[in-house]
């Protein structure tokens, strides 16, 4: 990344309006989320999978405050009612897959409680879709999807890009990219981790109460390892949200995947419980209230279904294509917790 190209105006966040408009950063970043939201529905449109108009409210958060959580939920309040703005519209995407024969996506904004960082937001935009299927299908779809997005920036974008970063061979080498990307299991990545750097494993993988995480160095070295490009499944049953489907055959983890790139996680997918005792089983583990899911675990009950879904922050999508490193540089119009931010 040719530094005097990344503008930083996001640490004003008095002037950011005024100075973006004059830098060609946020002109290209315009264009870059426009072509996002066209191939987005021209790919899916191709793989039969539609959209869904969905509410930005929601009353059973997606990742709630139990084990396997990794983000605060924002609660809010309207003509009296508590409710919280989406972090995910994930379950409203599994409702929708008993609508549709292949399975729906969205484009939309969701919110976090955190404070915003380098890798963090506290608003931004998530390309999630929910298809009819295991774990295995929606990897590939992802694959699919990000390997469409690269060929058509590098085709419409692709000079702009260079001219103000200096390098797309990333970007083309995914464009151009045949069979499928690199997976490990989480066990073996800490076994790789555990090879390089015996002596400050603690550094790279966390242990919690009964489960393991990986770091955001952590990341970064299995990133180093792998060429930039890897995805990383079956975590910990308690370091990922109670809808996760567990693994039989990889005991005590969970049929879930995170595919890291740019700055890390990248984008996130999984199988969903597709029965009533499974998700009661689930809920009772990660120690969640199931008064807030009564419909979802209703859902289940009347209708089962086999479905998986995936997340990716485009944002952090964009951040691997210009090759930034750091999140704030990817808001046009800024929105940080705690600040009354104009416009």
């Amino acid at each position: 990344m040719k530094k005097e190209y990344v503008p930083n105006t996001w640490k004003n966040t008095e002037t950011h309006y005024i100075k973006a408009l004059d830098e060609p950063w946020y002109k290209l970043l315009v264009k870059l989320e426009n072509l996002i939201d066209v191939e987005t529905a021209k790919f899916y449109q191709k793989n039969g999978i539609i959209t869904m108009h969905l509410p930005v409210t929601t009353g059973s958060i997606s990742s709630p405050m139990g084990r396997g959580s990794d983000s605060l939920p924002v609660k809010i309040e309207l003509e009296g009612v508590k409710t919280y703005l989406a972090d995910s519209m994930q379950f409203l995407l599994e409702y929708g897959c008993r609508l549709c024969d292949k399975g729906v996506y969205y484009i939309m904004p969701s919110f976090r409680g955190e404070k915003a960082d380098e890798r963090h937001l506290c608003q931004f935009y998530h390309s999630e879709s929910e298809i009819i299927g295991d774990l295995h299908d929606v990897m590939i779809l992802v694959e699919k999807y990000i390997k469409y997005l690269a060929k058509k920036i590098v085709e419409k974008l692709g000079n702009e890009i260079k001219e103000m970063t200096g390098d797309i061979s990333h970007i083309e080498k995914m464009a151009n990219m045949k069979g499928h990307f690199p997976k490990i299991t989480f066990d073996e990545a800490e076994k790789e981790l555990l090879k390089i750097h015996p002596k400050d494993i603690n550094k790279y993988i966390e242990h919690n109460d009964g489960w393991r995480n990986i770091t955001r160095e952590g990341e970064k070295e299995i990133m180093r390892i792998h060429d930039g490009l890897i995805w990383i499944t079956n975590y910990d049953i308690l370091a990922v949200p109670f809808y996760q489907k567990y693994d039989s055959k990889l005991k005590g983890t969970t049929k879930n995947a995170d595919l890291l790139m740019g700055i890390g996680e990248t984008v996130g997918c999984g199988e969903r419980h597709d029965t009533y005792d499974e998700l009661l089983e689930s809920l009772k583990f990660h120690e969640v209230d199931k008064d807030e899911y009564e419909w979802y675990i209703n859902m289940k009950k009347v209708k089962p279904l086999n479905t998986s879904g995936f997340g990716m922050g485009i944002e952090r999508f964009l951040m691997w294509v210009l090759k930034c490193d750091d999140i704030r540089n990817m808001q046009i119009c800024l929105r940080f917790n705690g600040k009354n931010i104009l416009p």
